[in-house]
């Protein structure tokens, strides 16, 4: 699927079976909610901190695969009711990042190992 048709997806869903859209600052408040729901999953998958029982730790993988897709969702609400073809904006944006950035991370010690 497309950017193009993933937000096309997302409208048909939204009009057919979703009743209407949340409003966009509804829509913000939801979208963090569930970027906090990724970084939970995160920092127990990959950071210091555990899973409450091993039932959690077992489907976490699928739990952080849904998760991300509840963010993609919410996001793409936002795009289409704010006028937003994401697929230009991430064109113009990789573009941005590309002169900006064409010899700041080759040169960065940091990153090299």
């Amino acid at each position: 699927m497309t950017i193009k048709e993933a937000q096309q997806t997302v409208d048909i869903w939204i009009q057919t079976i979703g009743v209407r859209y949340y409003n966009e600052l509804t829509n913000t408040a939801i979208l963090t909610e569930e970027v906090g729901e990724v970084a939970r999953l995160i920092a127990r998958l990959y950071g210091e901190q555990s899973f409450k029982n091993p039932e959690q730790a077992a489907s976490a993988p699928q739990d952080l695969a849904d998760e991300m897709a509840d963010v993609l969702f919410v996001l793409i609400c936002l795009a289409n009711q704010t006028g937003i073809d994401l697929t230009e904006a991430l064109r113009r944006n990789l573009d941005k990042k590309t002169r900006r950035d064409a010899d700041r991370h080759a040169n960065n010690e940091k990153l090299k190992s």
